[in-house]
């Protein structure tokens, strides 16, 4: 029923002429193929008439050889403008799907644009700043917080601790150096030792002096 046909879409009927030029082509080969299978037979014909000296029969046969060239020539021209309506048809094809590309981009870009307006991008980038500074304003108050926290730290063990070790690596050094120092004269031992010991005392107080400095 009339009622129930529906237009074809342009890529529906594209599709449709595409078949129908590949079976035109399809059948113009072989036509030819048979033209061509003909063609051999005349001139085998044409030959044996020639070589019984038939020239009446070789006439008729030229004839139809002739016309059956000339249908084949003509054959070939007809698959020629078919190709090149084929061509053409998918030229066309392709003109089209740009076009559709570019009516969809363009819808794309007035969805966009009525979407993302030019009050609401402003209205997003103040927002963004805002929440920017709070989250700075945040940081900056944690580090204080972080600051005063370290800052009234009053663990004495925890410092006794740190005095002991920075103690230790000195006493660790100092042995080293008394071990390198050349040994005096065994005639004044005590006069060696008291000399030993004000040198390391003079040692330790130039380190830590140098510990506790900024």
């Amino acid at each position: 029923s009339m009622a129930f046909w529906k237009k074809p879409t342009v890529q529906e009927q594209m599709r449709a002429n595409d078949r129908e030029l590949k079976k035109t082509q399809r059948d113009l080969e072989r036509d030819r193929g048979h033209l061509e299978r003909e063609e051999k037979r005349i001139e085998g014909e044409i030959k044996k008439a020639a070589k019984q000296g038939n020239k009446e029969a070789c006439s008729v046969l030229a004839k139809q050889l002739v016309r059956l060239r000339q249908q084949k020539t003509r054959s070939y021209a007809m698959g020629s403008k078919v190709s090149a309506v084929g061509t053409q048809q998918k030229v066309m094809g392709a003109n089209l799907k740009m076009a559709d590309a570019m009516k969809t981009t363009t819808k794309t870009m007035g969805q966009m644009n009525k979407a993302i307006s030019p009050e609401d991008t402003m209205k997003t980038m103040r927002q963004f700043q805002e929440s920017n500074m709070k989250m700075e304003m945040s940081e900056e108050t944690m580090n204080e917080a972080l600051d005063d926290i370290f800052a009234g730290s009053d663990d004495e063990a925890e410092q006794d601790k740190v005095v002991a070790q920075v103690l230790d690596e000195i006493g660790i050094d100092m042995n080293a150096q008394m071990s390198k120092a050349p040994s005096t004269s065994a005639a004044t031992p005590g006069a060696a030792a008291a000399s030993s010991s004000k040198d390391d005392d003079e040692e330790m107080l130039k380190r830590l002096a140098g510990l506790s400095a900024p």
